[in-house]
């Protein structure tokens, strides 16, 4: 059973077709829209500041999602991956946006709609990373522009494979 629990008055909200596994942890004020999934020993913490995710979010395996004490809340648009292991914090998330297993996307970071931040990749403090880019490295810079099957064929491949993967854990 996941753990969902309220924390100063702020409980969870999410759609009823999301898919959230057994151990993964969501606390606070936190808001899903539809057909999102959080896989196992994820962690939403909307304890400190709100997080908003919108439709179509997949939070994968280990990765934590957290804001900054009444400073810098957490907004994730629609059609984003979150990979495995990656650390969401603080900052703004725009729409069709896949962020790689094991990056860092630090505080008031803007990741603008169509980018990609690959593996292990760190975003620091204040950058914004352009629509249509891809940002690697450490500090995280950009390295290419995305083209159009970039789009297709990552970032929207992923997303809808997620809601995919999430029905076959659903009763």
């Amino acid at each position: 059973m996941p753990i969902i629990k309220p924390v100063n008055g702020k409980h969870p909200q999410m759609s009823e077709d999301c898919y959230i596994a057994e151990n993964a942890t969501i606390v606070g004020d936190v808001s899903m829209g539809k057909q999102c999934s959080i896989w196992f020993n994820a962690v939403i913490r909307g304890d400190v500041h709100y997080i908003k995710m919108g439709d179509k979010v997949n939070v994968q395996d280990g990765a934590v999602i957290h804001a900054t004490y009444q400073k810098s809340p957490t907004t994730i648009g629609d059609n984003v991956s979150i990979g495995h292991n990656a650390i969401v914090h603080g900052c703004t998330i725009n729409d069709n946006v896949l962020i790689g297993m094991g990056s860092i996307v630090m505080d008031d970071c803007i990741i603008q709609s169509n980018s990609i931040i690959a593996a292990g990749a760190v975003v620091t403090k204040n950058t914004i990373v352009e629509s249509g880019s891809v940002y690697a490295g450490i500090p995280a810079k950009k390295i290419k522009d995305i083209s159009p099957e970039l789009v297709s064929d990552e970032i929207n491949r992923i997303a809808n494979n997620y809601v995919k993967y999430s029905s076959w854990f659903k009763d």
